[in-house]
């Protein structure tokens, strides 16, 4: 199960506003990499100057990014926009506005480098095995229980928590060996439904 499930829902939602977006011009690639600087502006403040206050940032940044990334697809699917780049684009912007987001939580107690560094990893790897699933020919693998969606979820939970708190409990440290656990099921499922379809 994964809150990606839900996403033709949220793309009906949107789908006026797409509409509109394509008519004034506004292209799939554009909306890719806006998502992808205020990501790692967001992330690069974060580091810089890891204020819990600041943190309220995240929750909010990753509803506004889940839905242009539903627009930049939508862009590309239905208004005539897909092409390889757009894929290049969409696949690799995607890690780094992920490693941006996720890297400065590191900073707040009782989180670790060495914990969030293996987060960051494991959450690569996990959008890696779902392209991969397209050379087999059984398409992008989208299979949970930590994708990219839930994630979002995830962090920006803690991030509304930091923010409001200024602080996390000490048990908030079993989140990070979970998450890990979490992201390595991920990458096996993924691998598995790129191997044997979906």
């Amino acid at each position: 199960m994964s809150i990606y499930k839900l996403k033709s829902s949220f793309q009906n939602l949107l789908r006026p506003l797409v509409g509109r977006l394509a008519a004034m011009g506004v292209t799939a690639n554009q909306v890719t990499l806006i998502a992808a600087l205020v990501s790692v502006g967001i992330g690069a403040l974060l580091l810089v100057n890891p204020a819990p206050a600041l943190f309220a940032l995240v929750p909010v940044w990753m509803l506004l990014r889940m839905g242009l990334n539903a627009i930049d697809g939508m862009l590309a699917r239905e208004h005539g926009q897909k092409s390889p780049l757009g894929g290049y684009l969409n696949e690799i912007t995607d890690v780094v506005s992920d490693a941006a987001l996720y890297l400065p939580f590191a900073l707040v107690a009782p989180f670790s480098l060495p914990w969030f560094t293996a987060i960051v990893f494991l959450a690569a790897l996990t959008e890696f095995a779902g392209v991969l699933g397209v050379a087999h020919g059984n398409g992008r693998s989208y299979e949970g229980p930590m994708g990219k969606s839930d994630r979002a979820l995830l962090f920006g939970a803690l991030g509304a928590l930091v923010a409001g708190f200024g602080t996390l409990p000490a048990w908030t440290w079993h989140i990070q060996p979970i998450a890990c656990v979490l992201l390595a099921w991920t990458v096996a499922n993924r691998v598995r439904a790129g191997l044997t379809g979906p």
